[in-house]
């Protein structure tokens, strides 16, 4: 996976709120969601297919990593996505799914 040409790139320019509706745009270019691979400086998320798109210029040391990331439902551990690592990059999991009535108290 990865040695093609992403489908899309979207270069970072500080606003947040942009990198999320080209998340939101370009979702519909790909099939179900498999992974993401974040590293210092950009963010690809890629289908079950190996198709993928991109954001340049945000990584894991950027604190709006965290929303970018729930908005593709990433599993990670928000605390510790800051972390430095000694791989070139961090790959989560997408598509998480939450529990049938999280949100009820009992």
């Amino acid at each position: 996976m990865g040695d093609t040409d992403p489908q899309a790139v979207y270069h970072f320019n500080g606003e947040l709120q942009l990198a999320l509706d080209f998340f939101k745009r370009t979702r519909s270019e790909l099939s179900t969601l498999r992974k993401c691979r974040v590293w210092s400086d950009r963010i690809q998320v890629f289908d079950v297919n190996g198709n993928y798109f991109e954001i340049v210029g945000l990584g894991y040391l950027d604190p709006d990593i965290r929303p970018v990331l729930q908005s593709i439902n990433a599993v990670f551990k928000p605390d510790q996505i800051h972390n430095p690592i000694d791989r070139p990059y961090k790959e989560f999991k997408t598509s998480k799914r939450r529990p049938w009535a999280e949100d009820r108290v009992m």
